[in-house]
């Protein structure tokens, strides 16, 4: 029962498209909302560098406080609340880089490249009669969602782990090779990204494990390059892996206050 809203982001597109707009009903005499595409508990935007940063920048609100204003008037989104986005490379024509501000609303950014063979002829083969899309179902509800959020934020995050997780962001900051490093929303979104993936592990606590398996999906998009670092060959990954791979993990990552399911085995970071 969630619902779905999709925007094809073009140069054309404006804000008041995204977020919705104040039209003047003349037979009440008043301005009344229209809603926009935003208006959903997932919004999927389809290359969304294809528009403006004017029109880009309409996400912004809705992205980290899950709601619109709109003529000085605030209106309030469905829960739960996502967005989902494709872009295009930045060297395809027609493209616009998305501005910091943006790239540090999304939680993580996933570079799927070309399928490899097999792949691709199962790709040619689901799609000589009917469409896949046609046989999609729903498998959770909003309910089911809401309470999948939930669960993630009750999981334990101890001292050692928020420390580690801190130290890291700091170090892209004071990293040589990087413009710009992590900022401080990006580490809330590293910790929350860690705590899905213990989630998902079935375990009620972080360990920096964790922490490390998502950190290029999370920092990578942020950060930005120094002009030599780049030309030199680095990358954002390049980076972060080098990071991760001198810095040090805390001694206890699972403190005595973690579930009693904790063991010594997961306390160091595999290599």
């Amino acid at each position: 029962d969630c619902t779905v809203s999709r925007i094809q982001f073009t140069p054309d597109l404006l804000p008041s498209d995204v977020t919705g707009v104040s039209i003047y009903n003349q037979s009440s005499r008043l301005f009344e909302f229209r809603p926009g595409a935003v208006f959903a508990n997932i919004v999927i935007g389809d290359e969304i560098n294809r528009a403006s940063a004017k029109t880009q920048s309409a996400l912004l609100e809705c992205m980290e406080e899950h709601q619109v204003t709109v003529d000085g008037d605030s209106y309030k989104l469905d829960e739960p609340f996502m967005v989902v986005a494709t872009q295009n490379p930045i060297e395809m024509e027609g493209t616009y880089p998305l501005p910091e501000a943006q790239r540090d609303r999304f939680m993580a950014r996933i570079s799927m490249g070309y399928p490899d063979q097999d792949s691709e002829i199962e790709m040619l083969e689901t799609h000589q009669a009917t469409s896949p899309l046609a046989k999609v179902s729903p498998v959770v509800t909003a309910a089911d969602v809401a309470a999948m959020i939930a669960t993630v934020q009750q999981v334990y995050v101890s001292q050692a782990v928020k420390e580690y997780t801190v130290a890291v962001g700091r170090a892209t900051r004071e990293s040589p090779l990087l413009r710009l490093g992590a900022s401080p929303r990006s580490l809330l979104q590293l910790l929350r990204a860690a705590k899905a993936t213990a989630a998902l592990d079935s375990r009620d606590f972080v360990l920096p494990d964790d922490v490390v398996g998502v950190a290029e999906s999370v920092l990578a998009h942020r950060i930005i390059l120094d002009r030599k670092a780049a030309g030199a060959g680095e990358t954002p990954h390049s980076v972060i892996h080098g990071i991760l791979s001198r810095l040090p993990v805390g001694q206890n990552p699972v403190d005595s206050t973690a579930r009693s399911s904790a063991t010594p085995a997961g306390l160091r970071r595999n290599h």
